[in-house]
Parts: structure tokens; sequence; C-alpha cells
């Protein structure tokens, strides 16, 4: 990975010897200063998963972590829970805010307060952060496009639940789903349904469709984890979950890549997903909390894991790697959710 380090004027010969990391900016090293971590809600099979792989990493990582909290898809829960970070002694925060506009000012705050950022999954429109640690959303929303494009001949109809659009992940998926189909599809129309990140909602929205549209026959899916159980259960009471190849299936793709859509893959209920790595967010949001610590600084450019770092407004990204998942790689044991499977 391309680091440049620096380190504190003034060291202590204990810490230099006992750590060998260099010094926290505050406190000369890392070893016993806490972090604290917001988890953005539960109410996603995702989410749950990276909180598992949290609970599992601190320790490896080298990080004594505050009891973790979850602001529920709720800002003003997450300013709370920053709040007591902070009363506590937090030197540096692991966030995941939702709304990516409103957070701007606990940024600032933290900020001013010289307590690093990791934000993952979610890039804060303003606000510094020290990295965030995220998947390209827009290859998502393209990689889903190219999928069904192909998949439908260039024509037909599809539904696509948006996620929440003051969230840049939904903004971005969205944008980029739109851009390419209007390039490279125009034949298929696009239904853009927009649902807050909520399943309940999604499916009220897909049975209004279905019955102004009859002749859908593709739907994305911005979020299997909160969209894919209520799609699939509307499209079976209505009859219309039907094996791909077969007349009148309607191709399926998702984005997350949790194990129940891994399952659906191969049940043939969903086509394909791009895979969220919940494994290497919750890995390299503890290593970027750890580097934080250590007063360790980074530069643009491929890292050692299969990424790029990229330089953004407001600090840093990596950019980790999701790729599409279908029949052909559902098994691959690389997958996080087939190594979760395996560990449960």
């Amino acid at each position: 990975m391309r680091v440049r380090t620096t380190t504190a004027a003034v060291c202590t010969a204990l810490v230099a010897v006992a750590a060998l990391t260099g010094c926290n900016r505050e406190s000369g090293g890392g070893g016993s200063a806490k972090v604290g971590i917001d988890l953005p809600r539960s109410d996603s099979d995702f989410w749950n998963s990276y909180q598992q792989y949290l609970s599992k990493g601190t320790k490896a990582a080298g990080i004594s972590a505050l009891p973790m909290t979850n602001s529920q898809n709720d800002i003003g829960k997450l300013v709370a829970d920053v709040t007591a970070f902070m009363d506590q002694g937090a030197k540096a925060v692991v966030m995941a805010p939702q709304d990516t506009g409103a957070v701007a000012s606990t940024l600032d705050t933290l900020h001013q307060r010289k307590i690093p950022v990791i934000s993952v999954d979610t890039r804060p429109d303003k606000g510094d952060v020290y990295m965030v640690v995220r998947a390209d959303n827009k290859a998502y929303g393209e990689k889903a496009c190219a999928f069904l494009g192909e998949r439908l001949k260039g024509t037909g109809e599809v539904a696509e639940f948006q996620g929440d659009l003051s969230s840049i992940n939904g903004r971005d998926r969205s944008e980029a789903f739109k851009a390419c189909m209007a390039k490279k599809y125009p034949g298929i129309t696009v239904h853009e349904l927009a649902t807050d990140w909520k399943g309940d909602v999604a499916s009220a929205k897909l049975q209004s469709t279905l019955a102004a549209h009859p002749g859908l026959n593709g739907i994305y899916m911005q979020a299997g984890g909160v969209f894919l159980q209520p799609t699939l259960a509307l499209l079976e009471q209505k009859h219309l979950l039907k094996p791909p190849g077969t007349p009148g299936h309607i191709t399926i793709v998702s984005n997350d890549g949790i194990p129940e859509e891994l399952d659906a893959i191969k049940a043939g209920k969903i086509d394909a997903t791009v895979s969220q790595p919940a494994d290497l967010y919750a890995k390299y949001a503890l290593y970027y909390a750890r580097a934080a610590l250590d007063g360790k600084t980074f530069t643009a450019g491929p890292t050692d894991h299969g990424s790029t770092i990229v330089k953004i407004p407001n600090g840093y990204e990596d950019q980790l790697p999701a790729p599409l998942v279908t029949k052909a790689n559902v098994d691959d044991p690389a997958l996080w959710a087939n190594q979760l499977t395996k560990k449960s």
C-alpha cells in the first residue's frame, strides 16, 4: 500500500519500545486509545453481518473499542452517539452516516476536537474525514444496468428500487443506472421507485407498478438486505416468480451479496447481485482507525489489498472491489457470504 507515515516530534521511550507503531496525534500511541463505533441500522442483513465482522475484528486490529452504538438511520441519534463517544474520550470514530448531507456539522465538531473519522459505505458530502471505506457505488448501478440490458436484449420495462436519495449511495447508484440505461439501452423503460431504503415501501410500489405495467420484465434492487424478502414474497403471491429461461421470468439484479441473495440465485429466484464486501468494510474500517491512532497518512494510488485510494474533496476514499455474482460464480469461496455461511 502507498503509505506516508508522519510521527509526532516527541514520543516517549516507553511507547517507542512497547508499541513501535509511532505516536498518536494526541496521546503518543494508540494502544490504549478508545475508538467509538456507530452502526447505521439493524434492519438489514447486510449491516447485521457487518456488525458481526466488527465484533470479531477489533482485537485482531489492536483496537480498544467503546461499546458500539446503533443510530438506526436517525441523524439525531448519530449526533447523540458521537457526543457520547467524545465524552468517553474517544480518539477516533467509525461511522456510516446514512444522511450524508446532514452529518457535516458533526464532522466539523470532531475535526475541531482533532478526532479522526472513518466513514464506512457512505461518503459525507461535506466535513473532513480521515478515510472513507467504500466500494464504487456508481459501478453498482452500471453493473446492474449492463446485466439487465444484456439479459433483456435491450427491450422491456424495469422497476428500480432507489435507495434514499439524501444518501450518496442512493444517488450514485440511481444516477449511474439511469445514465447507463439511457446511453446503452434506450429501448428499456425504467420506472424509478423511491423507497428510502424501506422494504415495505418497495413492495407497495412494486405492486402498483405491476398493475400499471403488466409487461414488467426486470427489477433492480439497490439493497437486497432490505428489499429481497418482501419482493420475493410479492412475486410469489402473484405467481410471477418463474425460473430463468421460462416465459414470464422477471430478471432481478440486486446489491449487497448477503447469504440470502446467494441462496436466491442458486434457487433461480433472482439472477444476480453485486457483492458489497461486508467483511472488508469492517476489516479496513478498523485498519484505518488503527492507522489514525498511530498518526499515519495516506496518498492516492493502488493498495496492497486490491483496491484504490482516491482523493476526495474532504479526505481520501479507499474504493474496495465489489464483484458481480451470478449462477456462474455464486459458489466462489472468496465471496464473503460464502465464508460467513461456512463459519456459522
